[in-house]
């Protein structure tokens, strides 16, 4: 959608754009050819003079260059061409409402690989590895994951960012990510009924029982939450699609699941379900026990 797209060009908009794909300058290289419109549309030779830089940046791989001049509600249209470079993320931490704390689990997730990064083990590997990546994708990263990153490792994160917060809230799919998921059919299994908080008792009925079955369970539940925004992004992506005129040709495929590398641990589950919330996941009902 990078190649149909003209509003990354200084002065164009919306209707601009929408009158250029109405004369059948469907995308960058209809330019080439000689324009004849009348009455001549204001800005499209210099339209077409600016494509040469736009073309330029696209072959150096510079996605910074589109995300920096495309309005942030179209940057889901650059998905496609960076695809090969961008990795899903995800943290847990150890806090419910702490603020900057502790980061207990990270997972990366490129659309082959999953790396699990946990505390007391191989955080610290995440700072190297998260430079192999032009672009991140997440859900609220923006807001929280990059942010409680940045402070918690003192680094900043240079690549290009999709947040399917907003990319979803402008589709009208809004609540959180579990709450986004189940609006487009996406189930979890063992895992539908564990949230941030439930993640929070995981860690720690690890650090404090050594429970390696609550570890892996985590483990598992970070691992969902980043290998489903690869799907997430690519029904976005498509959902927006249909506010254009590319549908057809331009819609892409649904990726297949990964093979996880951590399962949920019923027993385990169940028993901070009893321990925690007296059998039930309601918070109303939950009492904290140490």
């Amino acid at each position: 959608m990078l190649k149909n797209s003209f509003q990354h060009i200084p002065g164009v908009g919306a209707k601009t754009e929408s009158k250029l794909w109405s004369l059948g300058f469907h995308e960058w290289d209809s330019l080439q050819r000689p324009i004849n419109v009348k009455p001549p549309l204001k800005k499209l030779e210099t339209v077409r003079g600016l494509l040469h830089e736009s073309k330029r940046h696209l072959e150096q791989g510079d996605i910074k260059y589109f995300e920096d001049r495309l309005p942030a509600n179209l940057h889901w249209r650059f998905f496609p061409e960076f695809r090969d470079r961008a990795v899903y993320l995800d943290i847990e931490t150890d806090g419910l409402e702490s603020g900057y704390d502790c980061i207990t689990a990270i997972t990366l997730y490129d659309g082959e690989n999953i790396s699990c990064y946990v505390n007391g083990q191989n955080l610290n590997n995440f700072i190297q590895d998260i430079k192999n990546y032009d672009m991140i994708i997440s859900y609220n990263g923006k807001c929280f994951d990059i942010p409680f990153i940045e402070n918690y490792f003192n680094i900043k994160l240079h690549q290009a960012h999709i947040d399917l917060r907003f990319v979803l809230a402008g589709l009208g799919f809004k609540g959180g990510l579990k709450a986004c998921e189940s609006s487009l059919g996406m189930n979890r299994g063992d895992l539908s009924d564990i949230d941030g908080f439930f993640a929070v008792l995981l860690w720690k009925d690890y650090k404090l029982n050594g429970n390696r079955k609550a570890l892996e369970t985590l483990l598992a539940y970070n691992i969902e939450d980043t290998v489903n925004l690869e799907r997430l992004m690519v029904t976005a992506y498509n959902l927006k699609l249909k506010e254009t005129r590319f549908h057809g040709e331009k819609r892409i495929s649904l990726p297949a699941f990964p093979t996880f590398p951590f399962k949920a641990d019923t027993e385990t589950i169940e028993k901070i379900r009893r321990k925690y919330y007296g059998g039930s996941l309601n918070r109303n009902v939950y009492v904290f026990q140490v």
